[in-house]
């Protein structure tokens, strides 16, 4: 009868297990369906502009006037819808970030929960004269939910480094293009006496 209570209990836990995979399969599909809505935006967004900017090449007769076509206007122009893209794709992945992690959060929360209460009713139905082997197999238990939570806290750790590299990089990017595009201090000819 313990068996079969235990047998029941770690099929339920493993029916939550196969739920929580379905949601997270599920938002990653949602998630990549957002970004692939934001790159097909921007395609399109880039084409329009790319066909605007042919035609009024076309039209130009001065081949001068083609350079002022593509100035540093235009570049920053190009550049700021750049960051604003990877911006909205950063805060879809932030945002699918955050959900992942409450969704384990809270996925382990209640896998310890449902582990601690099939510990306590197994060592409380234990044989008498096994309070040694209890008290060795509490001890290890708790160890191994010490170095789980360990390896989760490290784990939420790398995503939010994960984050704060993206944005890094992202600065980084913009900070460089910025400084790129500044027009330079014209330099004066020495004039020969």
């Amino acid at each position: 009868m313990f068996q079969a209570a235990i047998s029941d209990k770690l099929s339920a836990s493993q029916a939550k297990a196969i739920e929580s995979a379905q949601a997270l399969a599920q938002l990653a599909i949602e998630n990549a369906q957002t970004i692939a809505e934001i790159q097909y935006d921007a395609a399109k967004d880039a084409v329009t502009t790319a066909q605007a900017k042919a035609s009024e090449l076309l039209k130009l007769k001065d081949p001068k006037a083609a350079l002022e076509v593509f100035g540093a206007e235009e570049a920053k122009a190009a550049v700021a819808e750049a960051t604003a893209i990877q911006s909205k794709v950063v805060s879809v992945i932030r945002k699918g970030n955050q959900e992942v992690v409450e969704m384990i959060e809270s996925a382990m929360h209640e896998s310890k929960a449902d582990l601690k209460k099939m510990v306590k009713e197994a060592t409380t139905k234990a044989p008498a004269g096994s309070e040694a082997l209890v008290s060795t197999f509490n001890s290890v238990f708790e160890t191994t939910l010490q170095s789980f939570d360990q390896a989760y806290t490290a784990s939420k750790d790398a995503y939010a480094n994960y984050e704060k590299s993206v944005e890094t990089a992202m600065s980084s990017f913009q900070s460089q293009f910025a400084a790129a595009t500044k027009p330079a201090a014209k330099s004066r000819k020495a004039i020969a006496a």
